[in-house]
This record gives structure tokens, C-alpha cells and sequence, in this order.
């Protein structure tokens, strides 16, 4: 009896573990495949993504961002002018910041009427170059017509109807333009008037963008699928920029109206 529990005491953990000769055979990598290939993994060819999935894969990381896509304007020339589209997209920023600065400020220096256009019977013509602006106190602006005597009434007419909420009064041929005080509900007037400006904006910036696209699309008969997409990123990435532009210059004219 002894005997027979001696018999049962455990075997030797080493004699318990398994053979390598025993144990399920993974399939083998080929060379340059750093790990074994999954169970149900095809060849490599099947194991690697094609670049653009890969692409959209990575950029739904969190932190990562898709990569820049940077085609020379002179191999697509032939497809699109994507120099023109760059220009006619700088013309929307650039309008918006002509227009952030005539319309939306709360200056009342002598250069806040320069911009004033004078509409004449020779033709149209800015407010200074035929009167002298100058600023008599920080609430009155005068304008001396003088040397254009005749564009007194067309100036004033321009003044009243500048946008700035200004009420000229002639006297002879001087124009006072008293400047009223900047009231902080008037400043949030003009922070609102700064967003509808940037949205009317960006609304143009989508239809320079759409614009481009649809020429882009004209041509998926003569070029690759994948040019096509890749000239489609590069104009909506310069539409993202654009408009990124015109979020920090709506920023800073916020920050400036508000103080």
C-alpha cells in the first residue's frame, strides 16, 4: 500500500511541461516580418494597407493628423491652376480684412475716414484726397474741402453713409463730424457684425473650393483615381487654412472691440 502511494506523489514540474515538439506550430513569417503572422492572416500582400486606407486609419489616432499632401502645381497644370485657386482664396482673406478694417472699428483717428469714397460727377475718388481730415478732439473730426469746394455735399452725402454711424455737419466748406462716444453695447454691436463678415466669408472660401473640385472631377476620365483624390485633399487642406486664417483674424478683431 506504501508503495503503491509513493507511486502517486507528483511528477517533477519539469517533466510536466510541455515538449516543444508538442506544442501547435505557428506558420513562420516571411523574412522581414517582425512577429508571426496571425491565425487566418494571408500573405503579406495582404497583411500590408494600401496607402490611402493606412492614411485614414492614422488619422483617426487621436493626436495625429493626416499628412500633408503637397502636389507640384506644374505636374497638374494640365488638370487645374491650383496657384489660381491659391490666389482667388488670399482675395476672400484679404476682402475680409478690408473690410474688418473700413467697417468694424472703434477709432476715431483721422485715418478712420480715409477709406470713405466720394462719389463726384469726374468719378470716385477716397475722402482724402479731396479734403484734409484732421482730428480736433477725440470726439470731432473735421474735413476742410477747400481745394474741392464742389464735392463738399457729395462728401458729406459719403460720410453719412459710411457705415460708421457718423451725422456730418457742413459749414461752409468745412465738414464736422462729431464722433460719438463708443458705448460697450455699441462695441458688441460691431463684435457681431465681425462674425457675419467672417461667415459671409467663408462661405465664398467653399465656393472657390467647390469650384476647384468640380474642375478637378472634369478630368477623372483622363488621370488616375488616385490623383483625382489627392488633388481633392490639397484643396480642401487649403480651404482648412484659409479659414483657420480668418478664425484668428476674427479673434483678434474681437479681442480689439471689445478691449
Amino acid at each position: 500500500m506504501a508503495l503503491a502511494l509513493r507511486s502517486l506523489r507528483p511528477l517533477p514540474a519539469l517533466l510536466l511541461r510541455r515538449s516543444p515538439a508538442l506544442a501547435p506550430a505557428l506558420p513562420r513569417a516571411p523574412g522581414g516580418c517582425p512577429a508571426p503572422l496571425p491565425e487566418g492572416c494571408g500573405p503579406c500582400g495582404q497583411h500590408t494597407l494600401p496607402s490611402r486606407q493606412l492614411a485614414t486609419k492614422k488619422a483617426k489616432g487621436k493626436g495625429q493628423s493626416q499628412a500633408k499632401v503637397n502636389i507640384s502645381a506644374a505636374l497638374v497644370e494640365d488638370i487645374i491652376n491650383l496657384e489660381e485657386t491659391s490666389e482667388d482664396m488670399q482675395a476672400v482673406i484679404e476682402a475680409l480684412k478690408e473690410d474688418f478694417s473700413r467697417n468694424l472699428s472703434v477709432r476715431t483717428s483721422p485715418g478712420a475716414l480715409d477709406h470713405i469714397t466720394v462719389v463726384t460727377k469726374d468719378g470716385k475718388f477716397p475722402l482724402n484726397q479731396l479734403g484734409q481730415i484732421s482730428q480736433k478732439s477725440p470726439q470731432l473730426l473735421t474735413v476742410n474741402m477747400t481745394s474741392f469746394p464742389e464735392s463738399t455735399a457729395a462728401a458729406a452725402k459719403a460720410i453719412r453713409e459710411s457705415g460708421m454711424n457718423l451725422n456730418p455737419e457742413v459749414d461752409g466748406t468745412v465738414i464736422r463730424v462729431p464722433v460719438p462716444k463708443v458705448t460697450r453695447e455699441h462695441r458688441e454691436s460691431l463684435a457681431k457684425l465681425a462674425k457675419q463678415s467672417t461667415n459671409k466669408s467663408k462661405e465664398a472660401l467653399r465656393k472657390v473650393r467647390s469650384k476647384s473640385i468640380t474642375q478637378v472631377k472634369k478630368s477623372k476620365n483622363k488621370v488616375s483615381e488616385d490623383t483625382i483624390w489627392l488633388l481633392e485633399k490639397q484643396i480642401q487642406q487649403m480651404a482648412d487654412e484659409a479659414a483657420a486664417e480668418m478664425d484668428k483674424l476674427l479673434a483678434a478683431k474681437t479681442k480689439e472691440l471689445l478691449g
